[in-house]
């Protein structure tokens, strides 16, 4: 039996100690994975509690000179988030009077080091600094030490330490160095400085740390505290812990809905953009469901409580973020093997620089081998590495959730950037999921049958009785008798010594009921446009006819025609008739389509284009998606659709808005182009800073890296890498489809107008933007041909609007204009 649960870290100062963390817990029995996250100080544990215990696990981390908080308290969370607002203000303390004091130390040092004592004050004044404000990081070592390990505290300790105490020895003993004709140097102001630039650092990457995880504080904080009860003796406010299944609650105009239910008694519209990031009110009448964290608009209502405190949906959601955001991509894999190994290879770098200026430099070599040492550990920065990843991931997945996009992993997340299909399900997801009658034609003064006609629909089973009897449910119901059902043909029932049918024509004609050719017109083009026709008559002749689909949805047009626009190749695939299926596809400009496709050959379906090559995303709602969405690399389910579907996928669209597929894509692209960014000026910053600060450029031009600028590198290395994570916050990951003045969408999609041949090609050989460049222009110079060429995926979207040109007379203008690139049509 797996059990996952998060648990805070206590005591990581950098990505070292998360290394080291992360190397216990996946060395304990019985863990089958466990992730730690520097950037929220967590960690995420898989673990069979048959062969390990949770204290077992807080017993090895505490081993390893850290704390793993195990308790499952209610408030532990809130406990946590204290603790760590406490440690910040004290940060900020040490931080600025470090600061402050920095400054008298630097004036004595370069205007007043010459005056009687001064000296002896800056001794005394550093030693508050470096010995007083900075004791964390010398506590911090030695904690690594006694464990046989070491971090960053490691290194800021060694440099500081090591500056400090040479100067002591030097103020105290200078005729040491005079008798051997070195001037003996102070580096007071350098090792407090170091100190200070260091924990100013610390304080602005907690800071930006914090700035990451809004998202989930913002979810976290939209449970109210308490809930009015409603009883027989009245209402009544109760803290939300009491809350139990079942309860009748009150919701006032204005009020956050505090726990899932349904409405009983009342009207409202309750503003859900919060978990479905959805910015138009929904309405809640009786029978509807409600959701915790949800608000309520200006009408009052009553529903019942079905579920409360970690089963609802916005704890599910919660947890689901927070699972995610304490995954690990797999490039972090690497980077979690370098910091491992970081501190130690440092060390040895700086004490190799010092011995090399020792032993090449006899005249100076000693100072300035201990200054290229003491800058050598001070300038090498793991944390920024260790932010790298992990900060862009909780970033892009708290941006998800705000835009009701659940990510399940940092994986799933890598994954989406490189889809370049995308396998729709019809029903569900490009359609609404359920019939309504969009169309009614009634013979002249048949209208008064209407009663009759619900009274026969509320007593059938059929699914398109529920739209007839939801597109009359201001009928009064009338007392029909023999009701029989005749299957494949409709339903008859008597009211009044008449005899009535409703379903297909060929049952009103096998009982001789005569057809009226307005009638029979009307149902022809609503047959033409795909539209299931439904007829009611009596026992001579019809009374009405009524057009029923299952409408597309107001943004599947718009959403679909933004996937084309990004160079995906779209499939749809439905269990309907061909006819039906072909008219969704042409009012949505879907190329590809399947219809009459069973359940399991959805699966094959996707396992075919797999092997063709292809990146697939399959997006369903259904249990009769969930094998596709396990075949697919990707697989995402409409949030409204079963829970199996949910369980199944690997990202989850709340508000089952096709309009999510294409902004996932996009966050995806926006969030791995982010990471590989911070890890490319993580490595670049400690390969070109630790040999600078070595003093390679010293033999060049006589430069020597100072202390102090190390230091200040080092702190904002990290800070830098943070803040532009924090940059995803900013992007723009949707176009918001356009609705008119009373918020109705208004669908402007180009693939509905006549357009000329498009087919798409793939293309090999493009390594970079220049060469997509050469090949749009080289395609864009044949006349008649209009072409759009994409990088990731490799594809050209070719569009013909003076007939068709052949493979061979592309791939001929391609290699003579644009180079060696290889098309081939998809």
């Amino acid at each position: 039996m797996k059990t996952k649960k998060i648990f805070p870290v206590v005591g990581m100062s950098c990505a070292s100690c998360a290394a080291r963390v992360d190397k216990v817990l996946n060395a304990q029995p019985g863990v089958y994975e466990a992730n730690i996250n520097y950037a929220t100080a967590s960690a995420q544990v898989v673990y069979n509690p048959d062969e390990c215990s949770v204290s077992s696990l807080k017993n090895a981390v505490q081993n390893a000179g850290y704390d793993l908080l195990v308790s499952e308290n209610q408030s532990t969370d809130e406990e946590v988030g204290q603790a760590r607002e406490k440690k910040y203000r004290q940060l900020k303390i040490q931080t600025w009077s470090a600061v402050v004091l920095s400054v008298p130390i630097m004036l004595i040092s370069m205007f007043f080091i010459d005056y009687p004592y001064m000296k002896y004050v800056l001794w005394i004044l550093s030693t508050v600094a470096v010995l007083g404000l900075g004791r964390r990081f010398y506590i911090n070592a030695w904690k690594q030490l006694r464990h046989g390990t070491s971090n960053m505290d490691t290194l800021v300790a060694i440099s500081t330490g090591i500056a400090y105490l040479f100067s002591v020895f030097n103020l105290l003993f200078p005729d040491f160095w005079l008798s051997r004709g070195v001037t003996p140097h102070l580096y007071f102001e350098a090792a407090s400085v170091i100190i200070a630039f260091i924990l100013l650092g610390r304080l602005l990457e907690e800071r930006a740390k914090q700035n990451t995880s809004t998202a989930i504080k913002k979810l976290m904080g939209l449970q109210p505290k308490t809930i009015t009860i409603v009883t027989e003796s009245g209402e009544r406010t109760v803290p939300i812990e009491e809350a139990r299944v079942g309860d009748t609650i009150a919701v006032k105009p204005g009020e956050r809905i505090a726990v899932d239910g349904t409405v009983l008694s009342g009207e409202s519209f309750v503003d859900e953009s919060m978990l479905s990031g959805e910015p138009v009110p929904v309405r809640k009448r009786s029978g509807e469901k409600v959701y915790a964290g949800t608000i309520n608009q200006k009408g009052a209502f009553h529903f019942t409580t079905d579920k409360t405190g970690s089963d609802t949906m916005l704890a599910q959601i919660i947890r689901m973020v927070q699972d995610a955001q304490g995954s690990k991509a797999p490039v972090q894999k690497m980077v979690d093997k370098i910091a491992g190994i970081f501190v130690p290879v440092i060390i040895g770098i700086a004490v190799l620089s010092f011995a090399a200026w020792w032993i090449f430099a006899p005249a100076g070599g000693f100072t300035h081998g201990l200054l290229a040492m003491v800058t050598v550990l001070i300038i090498a920065c793991p944390c920024a590495l260790g932010l790298a990843t992990p900060t862009a991931l909780i970033v892009g997945i708290g941006k998800g959730a705000e835009h009701g996009i659940l990510i399940k992993d940092a994986t799933s997340l890598e994954v989406a950037r490189k889809v370049d299909t995308i396998v729709l399900d019809k029903t569900g997801t490009i359609t609404e999921g359920h019939p309504v009658v969009v169309n009614a034609q009634w013979k002249e003064g048949a209208e008064d049958s209407c009663e009759v006609l619900y009274s026969l629909e509320r007593l059938s089973e059929h699914p398109l009785a529920e739209a007839i009897v939801n597109e009359l449910g201001d009928e009064i119901s009338v007392p029909v008798t023999g009701f029989e059902s005749i299957p494949g043909r409709g339903i008859k029932g008597q009211w009044n010594d008449e005899t009535y049918y409703v379903g297909t024509p060929e049952l009103l004609r096998d009982n001789g009921v005569s057809v009226d050719k307005e009638l029979e017109q009307k149902a022809e083009s609503w047959l033409k446009d795909a539209q299931t026709v439904i007829w009611f008559g009596n026992s001579t002749e019809a009374l009405a006819v009524m057009g029923i689909t299952d409408k597309i949805k107001d943004t599947s047009l718009q959403a679909i025609s933004q996937l084309h626009k990004m160079g995906l190749t779209v499939y749809m695939l439905t269990g309907d008739n061909a006819a039906t299926a072909k008219e969704i596809a042409r009012k949505t400009g879907i190329k590809h389509y399947k219809s009459g496709i069973l359940p399991q050959e959805k699966a094959i379906f996707v396992k075919q284009l797999q092997q063709e090559g292809r990146k697939v995303a399959m997006v369903g709602d259904g249990i009769n998606d969930s094998a596709a969405l396990a075949q697919a690399d990707l697989s995402i389910a409409m949030g409204k659709g079963s829970d199996i579907a949910m369980e199944t996928a690997m990202v989850t669209i709340l508000s089952s808005d096709l309009m999510k597929i294409p902004e996932t894509i996009r966050l995806s692209r926006l969030t791995v182009k982010t990471i590989r960014e911070n890890l490319f000026w993580a490595f670049i910053y400690n390969l070109i800073g630790v040999p600078i600060a070595a003093g390679i450029l010293y033999p060049i031009n006589g430069f020597l890296l100072n202390p102090m600028i190390g230091g200040a590198a080092m702190a904002f290395s990290s800070v830098s890498v943070v803040s532009n994570s924090l940059r995803l916050k900013r992007k723009k990951i949707g176009i918001t489809a356009n609705r008119n003045n009373n918020n109705e969408y208004i669908n402007e999609v180009e693939h509905v107008k006549e357009k000329g041949m498009e087919k798409k090609f793939k293309v090999e050989g493009m390594m970079c933007n220049h060469c997509r460049t050469h090949v749009e222009n080289a395609l864009n110079s044949i006349d008649g041909v209009k072409a759009v060429v994409t990088l990731e995926p490799p594809v050209a979207t070719v569009e013909f609007t003076k007939g068709e040109l052949s493979l061979d007379e592309l791939q001929q203008v391609v290699t003579s204009k644009a180079g060696e690139y290889k098309m081939s049509e998809i």
